[in-house]
């Protein structure tokens, strides 16, 4: 009896070799069931910001024309705190929004506008 107990302790703390696997197998995680009687299906955008593209005001309208003596139209594209707004707030393109910002420039030197919100006149 204590032969078989001692062989089976033996057995037990002999590695066994494991088994080998030939075939590599990949399962896909599962998923949830879709519920088939719900037909619409909900619009989630790919990034953070679902945007609509801006035309270029001065583009679109020919006559219009970028002077630094034009402040009502300047103004348009200066931030409350002064700043120059960027190209994605104002939709304006990049021939337009360089003129756009060396005009306001101009303006601000011939003190037509206010550097910062705190130059009031």
């Amino acid at each position: 009896m204590e032969e078989k107990i001692e062989k089976a302790k033996v057995e037990t703390t002999e590695a066994k070799p494991a088994a080998v696997r030939t075939e590599r197998t990949f399962t896909r995680p599962s998923r949830p069931p879709q519920d088939r009687d719900n037909k619409r299906r909900t619009f989630k955008p790919r990034g953070k910001f679902l945007f609509k593209k801006k035309v270029c005001f001065f583009c679109k309208n020919k006559d219009a024309v970028i002077d630094y003596k034009d402040v009502g139209l300047l103004k348009r594209f200066i931030a409350e705190s002064g700043k120059i707004t960027p190209r994605r707030f104002t939709g304006a393109c990049t021939k337009h929004q360089r003129k756009i910002a060396v005009e306001i420039k101009k303006a601000r030197q011939m003190a037509l506008l206010q550097y910062t919100d705190k130059h009031k006149y």
